[in-house]
Parts: C-alpha cells; sequence; structure tokens
C-alpha cells in the first residue's frame, strides 16, 4: 500500500478516533484545558458541543487516557440511546460495580457505595456520556439524580456531557432547566483555520513516520481547507484518498491537480450531477 511508498509506519488520516494522533490546535487547546479545570475542581457537570468530524470524541479519549489511575476513575458510555435504567446499569458496568438487584434502586445504591468508597480513598470519579444529544429528556434526568449523589462540601462525580450542537437544544428544554442550571463549565470545538489545517496535516504525517518534506503543496492544503472547511474528519477523508491517488501515480508530492480530481470525487453526488462537475473533470481528464 501507499504506506511503504512514503515510509509510513502506519497509516496517518484514519477517521478512528485515536489519541496517537491528537493535534490540540487553539481551538482544541482551549476546550481541553476547560475540560480538565472541570474535572478537577469538581464541578460536577461538564458540556463539550462541537459539530460533526471537529474531534470531540478523540478529545474525550485522549482526556481518559491522560488521568492517572492511582488519582481517578473513569468510564466512557459512548451509545447513550438507552432508558434511564439500561444507562445505570451500562455505568455500573463500566466502572466494575456489582449490583445486588437488576432495578433502578439497586444500581443507584451500588454506585453510591462506589462514589463514597472512591472519595474516601482520595480518588476523583469521571463520567463521560458521549453522543448525548441523543438522551431522552427522562433519560438526562436520571443523569441529573446521578449528579445528587455527593457529600456536605464535594460533587462525587464528575460528568461530562459530550454532543453535537443540538445538545444545547435539548438542555435549553424547560423541564430541564434544573440539568442545565448545573453545568458550570461548557466549552466548544470549532472547525480549524488554515493554519491549524497545515500544521495537523503536518503533525499526523510526522507522527506517522514520515520523513518527506512537503507531500503536501501548500495549495492542495489550501483546497482540502477549502473542501473540508477546517472540519478534522473531512481532512482525514481528503487527504487519505489523496495520498493514495499520488501513490497509483508513483508520486511523492500530493499535487493541487491530484487533490482536485480527488475532491470531485468526494462532492455530494448531487453536485456531482451537476454542469460544472462534468466540465471541470472533462477539464482535469486533459480532453
Amino acid at each position: 500500500m501507499y504506506c511503504e511508498f512514503f515510509g509510513f509506519s502506519e497509516k496517518p488520516f484514519t477517521i478512528t478516533p485515536n489519541p496517537h494522533f491528537i493535534f490540540l490546535s487553539s481551538i482544541h487547546r482551549e476546550a481541553f484545558g476547560r475540560l480538565l479545570y472541570g474535572v478537577d475542581s469538581h464541578a460536577g457537570f461538564i458540556a463539550l458541543t462541537g459539530e460533526v468530524g471537529t474531534g470531540k470524541t478523540t478529545m474525550l479519549r485522549t482526556l481518559l487516557t491522560q488521568l492517572d489511575a492511582e488519582k481517578y476513575r473513569s468510564a466512557l458510555i459512548f451509545n447513550p440511546c438507552m432508558s434511564g435504567e439500561q444507562l445505570l446499569e451500562s455505568i455500573c458496568k463500566e466502572f466494575g460495580i456489582q449490583a445486588d438487584g437488576k432495578d433502578r434502586f439497586s444500581y443507584l445504591d451500588a454506585l453510591n457505595r462506589f462514589l463514597l468508597d472512591q472519595h474516601q480513598a482520595g480518588r476523583t470519579v469521571v463520567l463521560v456520556i458521549d453522543e448525548a444529544q441523543n438522551l431522552a429528556p427522562e433519560v438526562l434526568e436520571q443523569v441529573r439524580m446521578i449528579s445528587n449523589l455527593e457529600t456536605e462540601r464535594d460533587k462525587l462525580i464528575q460528568i461530562i456531557l459530550a454532543g453535537q450542537p443540538e445538545l444545547d437544544t435539548v438542555l435549553a428544554r424547560h423541564d430541564l432547566r434544573q440539568l442545565n442550571q448545573r453545568i458550570t463549565v461548557r466549552c466548544s470545538l470549532t472547525p480549524m483555520k488554515l493554519k491549524d489545517t497545515q500544521d495537523y496535516i503536518n503533525h499526523r504525517l510526522k507522527v506517522s513516520g514520515s520523513r518527506i518534506p512537503g507531500i503536501f503543496s501548500p495549495k492542495a492544503v489550501k483546497q482540502i481547507y477549502r473542501f473540508s472547511h477546517g472540519i478534522p474528519r473531512l481532512i482525514n477523508v481528503a487527504c487519505e484518498q489523496a495520498l493514495v491517488m499520488a501513490w497509483t501515480r508513483e508520486s511523492l508530492t500530493v499535487t493541487p491537480e491530484i487533490t482536485a480530481q480527488v475532491l470531485l470525487e468526494l462532492k455530494p453526488a448531487v453536485e456531482r450531477n451537476s454542469f460544472w462537475y462534468h466540465i471541470t473533470r472533462w477539464l482535469f481528464a486533459g480532453k
């Protein structure tokens, strides 16, 4: 494959959330700092929002890998499309908690005992719920009830709700105002600028072991930025396909011509059926 051709030890632009490739743009650094502050200050509730593909899940996984196991206990719930009772069961399972029964009260009792034990041992418990915009209002209310497990001076569990911008709309519901008022730390991820996009591409190439300078020409990077609007997942998709095409042409540089052809293929089907799409493709084919 192209990895050997370019000298990569691994693919640089996979779309799976991999903390090994974490790149903190100025926007990501600010959001990451807020997450750490919220956890360390025992804020209780933290909200992280961002458009699809902006790197929320990667950032959350990176955060969890950086928490010292001696000082923290953490769990990640990734599929929140469940009932309140199922959510409690999943939380207990992720923390390795054994409940006496299979009902809500048994799960809450077991979780409370676990949290008190961890608090006494000086550990901070962190629960991350990703794709939280999919939680039903009654399940979010159950999450709020979990946050009621506390001592007179401190919150026993730090809860991070992460999701797409629709999460803000859900939290703004009148019947969820108690939960919304408890969120003391809020952060959001927005698309990267051109400079960060350039640095992001170079960072992933470097992590993958590249020793070839300037694989992506400056103009190719600008084309990818315009296509992706600075969204990491779309950058990855475009860069991956561009490397494949460069490999098939035995070119160690991703030229603007290669990038333009790749981006044409990545356009939505509606755009691909347009008159200008066919004219542009005809020109790039040299006809």
